[in-house]
Order: structure tokens, then sequence, then C-alpha cells
């Protein structure tokens, strides 16, 4: 019995790695993952009891809330504004009986506020978990996600004959034959349009260059006479597809940058199977951003190179530049300056996203991909999903099931659904070493066997956060501010961490904040006080930044260098990108 389920889908035997866990262990962890979507119902029930036994010998604060909603019952709360809500902004929610419905549960959400906040003995982070938990639930029970509570539901039902209800139920059964075919099989009306990659996305004009077992490389078609000498080297996420980047030609960064007399060059991940679950981060930073590194210095000539990383790309990036400025890495190619976009490099305060690390949690989700050999991309997309329930799940179920609505498909969404795999062990050692210890900012992150210091890096550095991210909150970034000894610029930028990326000029209700170029503070500002001493600007920062790698860079333009030094792999997007 041990043997049969100690290799699942030809897995190795538990390693080190995996502290030598018994292989039933894993298996019974891996089913119960399974059920629960690799949410630890240990670490759950861990949280809930720390937090009721403490309320229950806190009877002043049990006192508070029994005070508080009896007067919320009785009338004699404060009424609130549901207008602010814009679940309730509708002007029929002020309507009896709606208007009641709306008081209640906004008087319900205060009451939980109350009751697992300042709770005093309560483990911050299982204080976290228990709001955020009955914050989740409450939403699930708002009285805009029913039929008969919802008079924007009823109204519309009435105004359209019940034609409203029956699309509704009608875009429902098409999610539900979706959602239960198998997978490969071809699905009879499908919802919205399909963005194919080289077709509708993923249009600027390239070749790829370079195709090793992990990146393809694109090298952009120039579109000026000259160009900058230093290429501009773009490390994306492989919790993503790279084309977010390149979306449609009227939003596309590349495109944008290529406009403007930059070489760019573009990472492309392959997209990991079962047989990849061993690739490491530092498979990724060799096999990747290395390997990048020194092709481009071979296209540019030995050129210095502006590295850009977005998201995990960015860690990535800090890793390697650091590695690089300590000398543990023999790379060909020199760092010209390095832009981070909504990139985490101390993760002790990582969001909501940190709500799901500890222990217990990274117990359950190991076995799971241990299991499995990765993180699915639904596995890891239905976890952004419950991040924002509110408006991606609860929300869009009522538009869509109860108004008959469906949301018009644009090049950002179908890029959101184009999920990506996360190989075992690297993702395990991303969360683990990165989100649960903090081993990079606090200098136990090893490369090459050798501890890094972000401190060793010196390079010039954009750094971008956005207002909205709840996968890479802006004062989590700003921390870098703490780890690095070279000269940042950081940039502020509406959004979030998508959408607050995406941000071409042209963009309506766009802004961010910055310091005018040379007159940044001097020495450690906290994250309040620059925001508060910086200028906002209108539009977009893709501008700003391009100004700043302009700065950056040699004055003397020179002609564009030879695509792939005259051999390529096939024009852009490649391979990799439209892998399923």
């Amino acid at each position: 019995m041990l043997k049969a389920i100690s290799s699942p889908a030809g897995a190795p035997a538990p390693t080190a790695a995996m502290d030598s866990r018994n292989a039933l262990d894993l298996y019974l962890q891996s089913q119960v993952a399974r059920m629960t979507g690799g949410v630890s119902p240990i670490a759950m029930s861990l949280a809930f009891h720390d937090w009721w036994q403490h309320l229950a010998v806190s009877p002043g604060k049990c006192s508070e809330l029994l005070a508080y909603w009896s007067g919320a019952l009785a009338g004699g709360a404060q009424a609130v504004d549901v207008g602010a809500d814009k679940r309730f902004a509708d002007a029929a929610w002020r309507q009896w009986p709606f208007s009641g419905y709306a008081q209640v549960f906004k008087h319900a959400e205060e009451f939980w506020k109350q009751a697992t906040c300042g709770v005093a003995g309560v483990s911050s982070h299982h204080a976290d978990v228990v709001a955020f938990t009955a914050r989740q639930l409450l939403d699930m029970y708002s009285p805009s996600n029913f039929l008969w509570t919802n008079p924007e539901v009823l109204g519309a039902a009435v105004a359209s004959g019940g034609r409203s209800l029956i699309d509704g139920a009608l875009n429902w059964r098409k999610d539900l034959c979706r959602r239960l075919a198998p997978p490969g099989a071809t699905v009879s009306e499908p919802v919205g349009r399909t963005y194919v990659p080289g077709q509708d996305v993923a249009l600027t004009p390239g070749e790829v260059v370079y195709r090793n077992d992990l990146i393809e490389l694109i090298q952009y078609t120039p579109q000026t006479a000259k160009v900058y000498r230093e290429p501009v080297l773009i490390v994306p996420s492989w919790i993503m597809k790279y084309y977010i980047l390149d979306l449609s030609p009227h939003n596309s960064l590349v495109r944008y940058l290529v406009q403007q007399g930059h070489t760019v060059l573009m990472i492309s991940w392959r997209n990991p199977d079962a047989e990849d679950r061993d690739l490491g981060m530092e498979d990724y930073l060799r096999r990747g951003l290395l390997a990048a590194l020194e092709q481009a210095d071979l296209l540019c000539d030995g050129a210095p190179v502006h590295a850009a990383g977005y998201c995990l790309g960015g860690t990535l990036l800090a890793m390697g530049a650091a590695a690089l400025s300590a000398g543990h890495l023999d790379a060909q190619g020199k760092l010209a300056s390095l832009t981070m976009l909504a990139a985490q490099t101390d993760f002790h305060e990582p969001g909501e996203l940190g709500l799901f690390i500890d222990d217990s949690e990274l117990a359950f989700l190991d076995a799971l991909m241990w299991d499995q050999g990765y993180l699915d991309g639904d596995q890891m997309a239905a976890s952004f999903q419950l991040l924002h329930a509110r408006d991606l799940v609860w929300s869009r179920m009522m538009r869509e099931y109860l108004l008959g609505e469906r949301s018009a498909p644009n090049d950002l969404m179908a890029w959101n659904a184009d999920a990506t795999r996360l190989p075992f062990r690297m993702h395990s050692e991303y969360l683990r070493r990165l989100f649960l210890h903090n081993d990079l900012a606090e200098g136990r992150y090893k490369v090459a066997g050798k501890p890094v210091a972000l401190a060793d890096v010196r390079t010039p550095m954009f750094v971008l956060g956005t207002e909205r991210d709840h996968v890479s909150p802006w004062r989590s970034v700003y921390k870098i501010h703490l780890l690095c000894n070279g000269p940042i610029d950081f940039v502020l930028a509406s959004g979030g961490h998508n959408a607050g990326i995406v941000s071409e000029p042209g963009h309506a209700n766009r802004s961010y904040y910055s310091h005018p170029a040379n007159v940044a503070p001097i020495g450690y500002t906290s994250p309040e006080q620059w925001l508060e001493q910086a200028e906002h600007t209108e539009g977009s920062w893709w501008p700003h930044w391009q100004q700043w790698l302009a700065r950056h860079s040699d004055r003397q333009r020179v002609a564009p260098p030879a695509m792939g030094l005259g051999r390529t792999l096939g024009p852009a997007p490649g391979r990799f990108v439209v892998q399923p």
C-alpha cells in the first residue's frame, strides 16, 4: 500500500526538502487539501479556537458586543450610509423593506468587525484569519445576492417580463456545462470572445532569439532608426503569461517602449507540468534570468542592461542582482538599472495573501503539490478569487445569474483566465523561504550556496507600487528602501496589481504619485510621509518611467542591433506562451 501511494504521477519519494514526511501522511493530507481547495482545516480551527477562547474570558468585550447588537436590533444604533457600499448604491435600496435589509447587514458587518478585532491575547495572524473568514461568510449572505431581497433584481425582472431571470438561468447552465466538461472537450456556446496570443494579443512584432527548456527570449523589432544603446530586459512572473505587458496594440507596454527607441527583450516562461516538479527557484534564476542576461549581452554587444521585473519576476531579479553584486554568480552581462514593478522583497507584511501562509497551510499545500507535481492554475486562481470574493464571485454571480447580464470580454480578462502552473519545488521554496520565513529580507536566502544581501545592490532602481494591490501591497513594496543602498525612485500608481501596470497614456482615470527627479527625500521616510510629500500627476506612469530610463542611458543613440544576430527561432510570441 505504501509503495503504491509513494509515487503519484511518477513523484519521487519524500526527500529532506519535504522534512522526510511519511508517504501515507502526504497522501492523506493531499486528499484533504483537494477537498478544501488547499486550505488547512487545522489552521482554520486553531485560529477560531484562539479567538473564541480569548473572547470567552473577556466579559467586558462581550458586554460591549451585546450592547451594540441589542441597540442595532432595537433601532438605537446610528444608521449606516449604505450607499457607500457599491452593492447598495442603487436608489432602490433606500426604499422599505430593502433599506432595512441593507441596514441590518451593515450593522452585522460592524458587529463582526468589532468582535474579531481587539480581543486581547489573540495572535495577530489568527485574528486576521478570523476577521477575513467572518467577512467572507457575511459577503456570501449579503441581501444583494438573493432574488427576493435585491430590489435591482426584482425591478429588472418586472421591467423585462421575467426575461432577465431566464437569461440568468441560461448563463448559469452554460457555466455549469463548461465546468463539468472533461479536460480537452469542446464546449458549445463558449462565453465571450477568445483572445489568442499572436492573433488578438501579443501582437508587437518580434522574433524568438533564444530557447532553452525553461524560457524563450523574444527580441522585438525596432520601430525607430536609432535606439538607446542599453536594452530593456523584462522578466515577467511565471505565475502569469508574459503578454500582460503586450496585450492589444493600444495598451502594450512593450510596443510603447519600442516606439520610444528602446531595444526590448522579453522572457516567455514555459508552462511546467508534472515532469518539472523538481524545478526550484535557483533553476529559474540560472536558466531564466541569467540565461536571458547573457543573451542580452551578446545581442547588444556588451551594453549594460536595464532589467525590469514584474511581480515574482521582480523578486527574482532582486535576488539575481544581489548575487551578481556579491560575486556569487559568474555570468556575462552588466546591469545599468533595475526596475521593480509591483514586486516584494520583504514579505513580513504581504497583505491578505499572508492569511494563507503558515506552517499548517504549507504542509497541506506541499502535500497537494507533491501529489500533482505542480500547483494548478485554477487552484491558484481560486485563491485570488477568495481574496476578492465580494467583487469576483458574489457580485459577478448576482449580475450574471440574477440580472442576466454578461460582462463584455476584454483582453485583460482573457489574459487573467489564461492560467499557468507552478512546479512543486519552486512554489514550496517560494512560499516557505520568502513568505513564511522572509529569508531574502533577513539575509538568509542562499544563491549558489551563499547567502545574499540586498544591501549589496547599488544599481539605480525604479520601484513601482500600485494603490489597490492585494498581491504586493505598496507599503510592503516600499520596504525595499530599508534593504538596498542604491538610489531608489519610488512611484505609486493608481489601480491594482494588474490594471495599475496596464496603464497606457490616454487611459481614463489613471494617475500616480512621485517625487521630482533629483528632489527625492534625503534619508529614510515612512510610506505615509513619502505619500504626503509626493506630487500627484494625472495620467499614465509609463512616460515617467521611460524618461527615467532615458536619464540612465547613454545619450548617444546607435543603430538597432541585428535580430538574433542573424539567427532566429521563429516569430513572436513563440511556442511557450500558447502551451496549454
